[in-house]
């Protein structure tokens, strides 16, 4: 299947989310949360991606995790990632439980277009304090992709992860896992990077977003947003408008994209000095805001 049939697959099944100019989402992708070993890339940002994700629930955003969230190539089990993360899975939950949550699968957590292993996943967790089962995220359903949909004017975003222009890690997904199991994770706690990775290979980086332009210029240039590359992308009015929110593992930052007003912004969270020393999580613009009716063709 080519990269061309299955992004139209991923648009035809699509699920519709409505949205006006009250509506806020924050979009994060490629989390890669692991088990707080060395090589979990999660871990050195994981205090400012929680203190960003309290903020965006205090102001009343709805959540969007583009794929990737969990890493479960490296990782098998899942109990292990939850465990080592648990305050950011609890916060996920009152996402989830104001109906603000919605997440989408890249090829790191593939597993979840099974039902079954995201109810086994999610549905409940052991309290420590009560040694009780208790409800977590129950009937949480994962997605290939979704469509934001205006209310008023009609436009659409299209939202995935990106990773149906790679046929490499789409098609051979369980051979890209175990490769990763068995060699580059045991690699990468010395420093050597995975090869078959768009994120670490910057000729496979821009073939990706090569076959992604290309299709989204043969469905009416419509308003894309992925991850799975790694690199943010905020394209100029007039340009194809290819968006990428780009990750959380950058070695000190987290990057991603705000739709709230009508416009759209590229932002970044960082761990800053103040003048006395002390330190703080930052949140910095990098690219707009800039109204989505700009994008609109």
């Amino acid at each position: 299947m080519s990269t061309e049939k299955r992004l139209n697959s991923a648009f035809k099944n699509a699920t519709n989310i409505p949205f006006d100019e009250n509506s806020k989402f924050i979009i994060f992708s490629d989390c890669h949360r692991g088990d707080n070993s060395f090589a979990d890339d999660f871990a050195n940002n994981r205090n400012t991606y929680f203190h960003a994700l309290k903020e965006y629930l205090k102001e009343g955003f709805t959540y969007i995790e583009l794929g990737d969230g969990n890493e479960l190539w490296e990782n098998i089990h899942f109990k292990s990632i939850f465990e080592s993360h648990k305050n950011v899975f609890l916060l996920l939950k009152e996402f989830y439980d104001d109906n603000r949550l919605h997440m989408l699968y890249g090829n790191h957590d593939m597993i979840y277009t099974s039902q079954e292993i995201t109810k086994k996943h999610y549905d409940s967790w052991k309290d420590p304090n009560t040694l009780e089962q208790v409800p977590l995220m129950p009937g949480l359903k994962y997605h290939e992709a979704l469509v934001l949909k205006e209310t008023t004017t009609g436009q659409e975003i299209f939202l995935t992860h990106g990773h149906q222009a790679d046929w490499w890690n789409h098609r051979f997904w369980r051979l890209s896992r175990f490769m990763v199991r068995v060699l580059w994770r045991p690699l990468q706690v010395v420093g050597i990077s995975d090869p078959t990775s768009p994120a670490k290979n910057h000729k496979e980086l821009m073939r990706v977003e090569r076959r992604i332009k290309k299709w989204m210029l043969k469905n009416s240039w419509i308003m894309t947003i992925t991850g799975h590359t790694h690199r943010p992308r905020f394209p100029e009015p007039g340009e194809i408008p290819f968006f990428n929110d780009g990750s959380c593992v950058f070695p000190r930052s987290i990057t991603g994209i705000e739709i709230q007003k009508g416009s759209i912004c590229l932002v970044k969270w960082y761990v800053d000095t103040t003048d006395q020393g002390f330190l703080q999580v930052v949140r910095s613009v990098l690219e707009g805001p800039r109204k989505l009716s700009a994008y609109q063709q």
